[in-house]
Formats: structure tokens, sequence, C-alpha cells
């Protein structure tokens, strides 16, 4: 009983000392409905905040859902284009609508489709590979059957600030060469500043072949 009392005072001593300790709201966790955050926004709990920030940090373009050209800002302007290998403005038919796949991290499958003019092949992928048959320092980039499984088919997209990305394979990024085109080589002075800027083309609401 002596204890028992001893508990209910002391409670009562640290509610006369800190009222807002103990007032009605005391016991709302921080994160609970109604309770504003730093920035001014209300947020139902502390899970679903987490949820609406990582909404909002996705990048549209990165998420799998919408086709984008490609083209390199240092460059002529020429969007990048994908038949054989990759190129810059080859103008050879090849595929320039791409849907950067996310799988995990800053990594993804870039898959690559042809115009929507009604043709059923031009809605089969192909996608970005690091040709295999190269020899170091400069490899190029291939069209093949899509497989994510596959780790030379994992593309880095790194964002660069102001709309640009720069992209990669492991630790090398896709550049330009003179008298090679593009290529994936290991970083030098300039090649973090070789960017490349994304056009938003659309959904991405493709029917494969059966």
């Amino acid at each position: 009983m002596f204890s028992m009392k001893w508990v209910t005072g002391a409670a009562t001593l640290a509610c006369t000392g800190a009222l807002v300790a103990c007032g009605s709201g005391a016991d709302k966790a921080p994160g609970a409905a109604g309770t504003p955050t730093p920035s001014g926004a209300v947020t139902s709990t502390a899970a679903g905040a987490s949820a609406s920030s990582s909404a909002v940090a996705v990048d549209a373009l990165l998420s799998g859902r919408r086709e984008v050209t490609m083209t390199r800002v240092q460059g002529s302007g020429n969007a990048l284009e994908l038949s054989g290998r990759l190129e810059e403005g080859g103008d050879t038919g090849g595929r320039v609508l791409f849907v950067p796949m996310p799988i995990g991290g800053d990594r993804y499958v870039i898959k690559a489709f042809g115009t929507k003019d009604g043709h059923p092949a031009n809605d089969e992928p192909s996608c970005w590979q690091v040709n295999g048959l190269d020899i170091e320092p400069e490899l190029t980039v291939e069209a093949a059957v899509c497989d994510e499984d596959n780790p030379i088919q994992r593309f880095t997209i790194v964002t660069r600030g102001n709309g640009t990305y720069a992209i990669g394979s492991e630790t090398r990024f896709l550049q330009h060469a003179a008298g090679n085109g593009l290529v994936l080589k290991e970083p030098g002075s300039a090649a973090l500043d070789t960017t490349f800027r994304f056009t938003d083309k659309g959904p991405f609401n493709r029917e494969p072949l059966d």
C-alpha cells in the first residue's frame, strides 16, 4: 500500500510541474493524426508520412511508367537510338523510345521501343546491354532480348541537376568518344560532365506480342 501511494503521489507531482506533458494531447505519439510537422504539413501517421515523402521523391521519368527520349546535353541535339548498337542520332530506323525500369537502388533495365505506328513489332521491347565482345577501355551498348537477371543489362541512372542524368554500368559512364560514338568507359576528367536529358513522351502502355 505504501509503494502504491508513493507512485500516485509522484505522478501527481510530475503533472503539477509539467502541465504540457499531462495535457489532453499528451497521449498522442509524435506524428499522430492531426499533428503538424515542422514543414507545416499534416500527416495521418508516422508511417504514412514516410510513404508520402517517398512518393513525392519518386522521379516520374524513372518510375517505369513513362516513355522517354534521351539526348546528350553536350551533343548535337539528336536523340539516342538503339538499332544494332546505341548511337546518337544515327537515323537508322532503330528504337528511340526508352523506359528505364527500376530494379532496386539506382539500377535500371532500360527497355527500348519503336514509335507507336500500329506495327506490333514496335511494341516488343529490346533492352540495353553492354557488348561483351568489346575490349576495354571503351565498351559499346547493344540491343538484346530483355533479361533483368543478366548483370550486363543493369545500368545506373543518377540525377545530376537541372533535369539531367548520368548513365553508367558498374564503374563506367556513358560518354562520347571521338571516332567511336557513345561508349562506356572509366571516369576521366569529362566523364561526369557527360549528361543526358530525358523528354517525356507519354505513358508506357505497350501491348507486347503473344
